[in-house]
């Protein structure tokens, strides 16, 4: 006999074990409605990934209709025109020369896909040696083995040490948190250098790739840069001839004002990877673009590249892609956010920043984060066993708000919520966060 507690009964190995969740009914906008009426601002996109809102009948059109034409084709025994469509359609707006894209289903696979392109290529450029990957401490990049190998949060990487490969790790740019102790500007972008004196270390004839968040995403709570963070590891790239791997899972899309995160800088990378708002959340799919130099050198001199998946390249999923990409064309969506971001922005920062325990509010376009301490002086942070992201978040969820949880921040500690809402939120939810994440910050701290 089945249970009727959905975590315990049933079938399915749930997300969370340690309570039932609500059935969600319907969903449209940045509303999401449960089976029993009750309506929640999405404040997060889910996992930071809606971005053209809920509901579009435009995709689900585009879906049924890719579905009634023909649904599974192997990418090795035909092309088809919408998978075209989607790579020219991102080729419009991707960095200069970043036009050639192999799809996937999710953002790990992407960055395991891109690591295995950085190899194939040097080994196409008669550069074996070239074996190693650095990517940074405190960012996320998936949680496959590859993937969680290149990752720096702590938290998940521990149970399975002992599994992972050895990439190397660098601090990140977090300037609240300083790794070297110094202030930006005076500190010549330290955290960028780190990258040189660690390719120096290990030998530049064996890097083969710098992997990075373009802006900090889900454990460094929208951290984006000091100014010419990446400009200075684009050169240190360029100048031992290690790739440049930009994730842009999170960030990309539109999130953060522009198409792309690294156009804030003028930065083109070796390769980009997409997940998440590529198909607006309704589609598993994922994306490396790759500089087509890249593209004809390993098409030359190595026949193909030795990787594939079962659902690669897949033209259901490429229809969603493609309608998103549109529906972000026609109604200037990114335009919108790099049009609202600061006003989000300075909402947040006129509720929260005379908060006592609100040791940071950054953030850009429509991907803020609200970094928590217990003592603003010294940014102390609170003790991972107080749970203050998710007594917080709860408290939020009750008053019918959505946000996202980040925490780990501070070494194993550290408290932070995240704000990416779907691009056509209006002004007044905009209020409506805010205030809200205001009133359950008193009620959960508040003496």
């Amino acid at each position: 006999m089945v249970k009727e507690n959905l975590n315990i009964g049933g079938n399915v190995f749930p997300r969370r074990l340690d309570r039932p969740l609500p059935r969600a009914g319907k969903a449209e906008g940045v509303w999401i409605e449960d089976t029993e009426g009750r309506r929640y601002l999405d404040a997060s996109g889910g996992a930071i990934v809606v971005n053209v809102g809920h509901g579009r009948e435009e995709i689900a059109r585009a879906v049924s209709e890719q579905i009634i034409a023909y649904d599974y084709i192997h990418p090795t025994m035909f092309t088809t025109p919408v998978v075209e469509a989607l790579a020219t359609a991102l080729a419009a707006h991707t960095p200069d020369g970043v036009n050639r894209f192999y799809f996937l289903s999710g953002g790990a696979e992407a960055v395991e896909t891109a690591i295995k392109l950085a190899r194939q290529i040097h080994l196409a450029a008669c550069r074996p040696q070239k074996i190693r990957l650095i990517s940074r401490w405190k960012s996320y990049h998936g949680l496959t083995l590859g993937a969680l190998s290149a990752m720096g949060r702590t938290a998940f990487r521990a149970p399975y040490a002992p599994l992972l490969s050895d990439a190397v790790h660098i601090p990140p740019p977090y300037c609240l948190r300083c790794s070297y102790g110094l202030q930006f500007p005076e500190c010549r972008l330290r955290c960028a250098l780190a990258l040189e004196e660690t390719i120096l270390n290990l030998g530049p004839e064996t890097v083969s790739a710098f992997l990075a968040e373009t802006v900090g995403g889900g454990t460094l709570a929208a951290c984006p840069p000091p100014e010419g963070y990446f400009s200075v590891v684009r050169e240190i790239c360029d100048r031992y001839d290690v790739l440049l791997i930009l994730d842009e899972v999170m960030c990309g899309m539109g999130r953060t004002g522009r198409w792309f995160a690294c156009e804030h800088e003028d930065v083109i990378p070796d390769m980009i990877t997409l997940g998440k708002g590529l198909s607006g959340g309704t589609v598993a799919l994922s994306a490396v673009g790759v500089r087509s130099t890249h593209y004809d050198l390993i098409r030359e001199e190595s026949g193909g590249f030795v990787h594939g998946g079962t659902f690669s390249h897949h033209p259901v999923a490429a229809a969603a892609g493609l309608a998103v990409v549109r529906i972000l064309e026609r109604e200037r969506l990114v335009e919108r956010v790099a049009r609202y971001g600061s006003l989000l922005g300075d909402l947040l920062k006129e509720d929260l920043g005379d908060l006592p325990w609100t040791a940071d509010v950054r953030g850009i376009g429509f991907l803020w984060g609200i970094e928590l301490v217990c003592d603003r002086k010294t940014n102390t942070p609170f003790d991972r066993s107080e749970q203050v992201t998710e007594k917080i978040w709860e408290a939020m969820f009750q008053k019918g708000v959505i946000v996202y949880k980040s925490t780990g921040i501070a070494g194993i500690h550290g408290d932070a919520l995240l704000v990416a809402p779907p691009f056509v939120i209006t002004v007044d939810e905009m209020r409506r966060i805010a205030a809200t994440l205001r009133e359950a910050l008193l009620e959960t701290l508040g003496a």
